[in-house]
C-alpha cells in the first residue's frame, strides 16, 4: 500500500485552475478512496500572483513554472494555461522529470499531438486530455478505450458552445450576427476576442483530435477545413427554416466509402429539424458517435466552464494516480492505419445556394444548366420575383464539394446572376 502522498503541480489558476485547486483540496478524502492513495497539490504556478483566488492556497502559489515541473517529487502535472508555448516546453520538461501530465490544451494537441504522446512513451508516463474537447462529456476515454474493439465510421457534432450560442440566439430570437455576438459576449460565453469561436479554429482543433483517435491516424488542425459563423446572416437562419432546418457549426470527421482515407472539416450547416443535434441549444454541446457494431451514440452536456470542465480534468487526474499506484500506463496514441486525410474537394455533401437574379425569362434554365454541365443533380429549386429582381434558392443532392464550388464559381460568371447572396452545406440526413 502505497504511503506517501501522489503530488500535483497544477499549471494555471483562472477559471478551471482555481476550480481545480479548490475540488482536490474539498474533496481530498473521496480521491484518496478512489485512487487507493492520497493526493496532494504540491505548487500552483501563475502569471499574476497578487490576485486573489478564492479557496486557492496562497502558500502553493509560484510563478517559476519551470522549476515547479522540475521538481523530483511531482508525480501528475495538470496543464490548464493554453496556448502553444509555454506549455509544450513544460509539459516536455515534466515528462523529463518523470511526472504524468493531464491537459486540457486543445491547441497544443491538435498541432503537436505526436510529438507529445511520443514524448510521454519515452519516458513511461501518461498524457491524458479529456478535458481538451467538449468540457465535462465524456467523450476522449469511450473513444481510446470503449470502442477499442469497434470501427468507428462517422463523429459528427457541435463542440463550440459560443457559437451554438450565437446562432442558437439567431434562430430563436431572430437577431442578426453581430447581435447575438453581443448577447454572447455579455453573458460571457464569448470572449473579449471571440475569433478562435468563431472562426472556427476551437471546433477545428478538437475535431483534429477526435479525428486521430476515432480512426487511429494522425490528424493535425492544418488537416481541418475550417469555416467559421461570421458571414451566417439572419436570411440563411430563415431560409433553412423555410426548409424544416436550421443552422449549425459541426465538426465534422468520417472515412471515406472505400475506407482509404478520413475527412475532417469544421462549418456551418443546415440540418432538418428532426435530427438530435437540431435540438441542441444555448451553450451546450453534443457529439454523434456511428461505429460498425455499437451504431449511433449520441454524447451531451456542458461543453465549457470552470467546473465542467473541472470534472474532466479530475477524471484524468484519477486515472493517471491510479496508474501511478499500480506501476503502470494508461492507452497512448494509436495511429496505426496511417490513413491519408482527403481534401474538402471530395468531401460529398449537398448545398444550398441563394442567388440574386434578375426576374426575366430563361434565367431559371440557364442555373440549370450550370448544375448540368458541372454533374451536380438539382434537388428543389424555390423562385421569388419583385420588381424586376428574383431570388432563386437552389438545394443540390448529395455532389463532391469541388463540384458544388465549381458551379458557384460559374453562377458568378453569369450576366443574368446579380449575386450569390449565400452557400452553405446541407448535412445531417
Amino acid at each position: 500500500m502505497r504511503t506517501r502522498p501522489l503530488k500535483v503541480a497544477l499549471l494555471g489558476c483562472g477559471v478551471v485552475g482555481s476550480e481545480v485547486a479548490r475540488i482536490m483540496t474539498t474533496h481530498a478524502d473521496d480521491l484518496e478512496a478512489r485512487i487507493g492513495a492520497p493526493v496532494e497539490l504540491a505548487g500552483i504556478a501563475v502569471r499574476r500572483p497578487g490576485r486573489v483566488r478564492e479557496g486557492v492556497p496562497a502558500e502553493l502559489v509560484t510563478t517559476d513554472a519551470t522549476e515547479l515541473v522540475k521538481r523530483d517529487d511531482i508525480d501528475v502535472v495538470v496543464e490548464v494555461i493554453g496556448g502553444i508555448e509555454p506549455a509544450r516546453t513544460l509539459i516536455t520538461t515534466a515528462f523529463e522529470h518523470g511526472a504524468s501530465v493531464v491537459s486540457a490544451n486543445k491547441a497544443l494537441l491538435a498541432e503537436h499531438g505526436t510529438a507529445l504522446h511520443a514524448a510521454a512513451v519515452e519516458h513511461g508516463v501518461d498524457l491524458y486530455y479529456e478535458a481538451a474537447v467538449a468540457g465535462a462529456i465524456p467523450l476522449i476515454r469511450p473513444l481510446r478505450e470503449s470502442l477499442a474493439g469497434d470501427k468507428v465510421d462517422r463523429v459528427l457534432g457541435i463542440v463550440n458552445g459560443t457559437t451554438n450560442f450565437i446562432l442558437d440566439r439567431m434562430d430563436s430570437s431572430g437577431a442578426g450576427y453581430s447581435e447575438a455576438l453581443d448577447e454572447a459576449t455579455a453573458l460571457g460565453y464569448a470572449e473579449a476576442d471571440p475569433t478562435a469561436d468563431v472562426e472556427g479554429f476551437d471546433a477545428a482543433a478538437k475535431a483534429a483530435i477526435l479525428a486521430g483517435i476515432a480512426f487511429h491516424t494522425r490528424v493535425t488542425i492544418s488537416d481541418v477545413h475550417r469555416e467559421g459563423i461570421t458571414e451566417v446572416t439572419a436570411a440563411d437562419i430563415a431560409s433553412a427554416r423555410g426548409m424544416g432546418c436550421t443552422v449549425k457549426l459541426l465538426a465534422i470527421c468520417e472515412r471515406t466509402p472505400d475506407g482509404s482515407a478520413v475527412t475532417a472539416r469544421v462549418h456551418p450547416a443546415m440540418i432538418p429539424l428532426t435530427h438530435p443535434l437540431a435540438s441542441v441549444r444555448e451553450a451546450y454541446n453534443a457529439v454523434f458517435v456511428e461505429a460498425a457494431a455499437a451504431g449511433r451514440l449520441m454524447f451531451y452536456g456542458p461543453g465549457a466552464g470552470g467546473a465542467p470542465t473541472a470534472s474532466a480534468v479530475l477524471g484524468d487526474l484519477v486515472a493517471v494516480c491510479r496508474n501511478k499506484v499500480a506501476g503502470t500506463t494508461g492507452p497512448g496514441e494509436s495511429a496505426y492505419t496511417r490513413l491519408p486525410v482527403s481534401p474538402m474537394g471530395e468531401v460529398v455533401t449537398r448545398y444550398h445556394i441563394s442567388l440574386d437574379v434578375a426576374d426575366k425569362p430563361g434565367v431559371l434554365a440557364q442555373v440549370a444548366l450550370v448544375f448540368a454541365e458541372h454533374g451536380v443533380s438539382i434537388d428543389t429549386v424555390r423562385q421569388q420575383g419583385k420588381d424586376g429582381d428574383a431570388s432563386l434558392v437552389v438545394v443540390t443532392h448529395r455532389a463532391p464539394d469541388a463540384a458544388l464550388s465549381a458551379v458557384v464559381e460559374a453562377l458568378r460568371s453569369l450576366d443574368t446572376v446579380r449575386g450569390v447572396a449565400s452557400i452553405m452545406r446541407v448535412e445531417g440526413e
